[in-house]
């Protein structure tokens, strides 16, 4: 299992990604968590499988087809936060 912090800018808010974002998320089988901030990025962790998590970045980088993402910032994710499941989270 790996865990990776990702945040994606471009238009990625108002345009049903974080929703999008669960859907696929749940459907690679992965936990974690994805959220708006207020600077107008979007922000998700993720953890499972290797290749489900290269999956999700990989989808991450295409988008929702309403948005337009310009760049997915990967970072490995040392929180120690326990995951259960896929959330959409509040805006931080």
């Amino acid at each position: 299992m790996i865990r990776r912090r990702l945040v994606v800018t471009g238009r990625v808010q108002g345009v049903f990604f974080r929703d999008w974002t669960v859907e696929q998320a749940r459907g690679l089988g992965l936990d974690g968590w994805v959220r708006n901030r207020a600077d107008g990025l979007v922000e998700a962790v993720i953890s499972g499988a290797p290749e489900m998590v290269a999956a999700m970045i990989e989808r991450a980088r295409q988008g929702s087809p309403a948005s337009r993402v310009d760049d997915v910032s990967v970072s490995d994710d040392t929180s120690g936060e326990v995951l259960d499941g896929f959330e959409k989270r509040p805006t931080c």
